[in-house]
């Protein structure tokens, strides 16, 4: 899936800069410098996360959120300040912000905390990671429904208690036999590893 990102900032080396950083890393990416356009903007396409600046011309970032939030309660939102303060941290939670993020930051920690707000909302530009938390879940879950330990997982299936955890954390991908090993240990039919996925 390619994840739409929609940077609004009236500074226009700040829309250039984190254009430049979210393309890098394969987001999609639009940029605004006119704040009191936004709600028009998210009317003619749809993104998955808005990159807010708190202090703007004529409308606040928070102002601009409260907006967004009458019509959609959902969209991840991030807000980005120069000038941190409790009542700005606080306004932007109380509009559900999903991360408040001080300027200037540098490029590495900006786009974690990108991919942290996207990961919450269930997007990811890493299907094969996402597939590995699934499956390592559904063994976790599986597991403790059946009261095992590691353990004694590792006893039914013949593989080390290590590779289990790893496999669990999604840490280390499983081979076919060994899936088909944790599945026959668990009395699952192969298939029930990647149910939720």
């Amino acid at each position: 899936m390619q994840i739409r990102v929609f940077v609004v900032d009236d500074e226009k080396d700040n829309c250039d800069y984190l254009s430049l950083i979210l393309t890098r890393e394969g987001y999609e990416v639009d940029t605004l410098q006119d704040p009191t356009r936004v709600l028009e903007q998210l009317k003619t396409r749809e993104y998955h996360l808005v990159i807010l600046d708190m202090v703007m011309p004529k409308v606040t970032g928070t102002e601009v959120l409260a907006e967004i939030r009458k019509s959609d309660s959902d969209l991840a939102v991030i807000i980005c300040t120069g000038n941190p303060s409790l009542d700005t941290a606080v306004a932007s939670l109380r509009q559900q912000a999903s991360d408040y993020v001080r300027k200037p930051f540098e490029a590495p920690e900006f786009l974690a905390t990108v991919k942290n707000v996207l990961t919450k909302k269930g997007f990811s530009t890493d299907p094969e990671a996402d597939l590995h938390r699934a499956i390592g879940n559904t063994i976790r879950e599986s597991r403790k429904g059946k009261n095992l330990t590691l353990k004694q997982l590792a006893r039914r299936t013949g593989l080390s208690v290590s590779l289990l955890s790893q496999i669990e954390r999604a840490e280390s991908s499983a081979s076919i036999s060994s899936l088909y090993r944790i599945a026959n240990a668990l009395g699952l039919h192969m298939g029930a590893l990647f149910a939720d996925t």
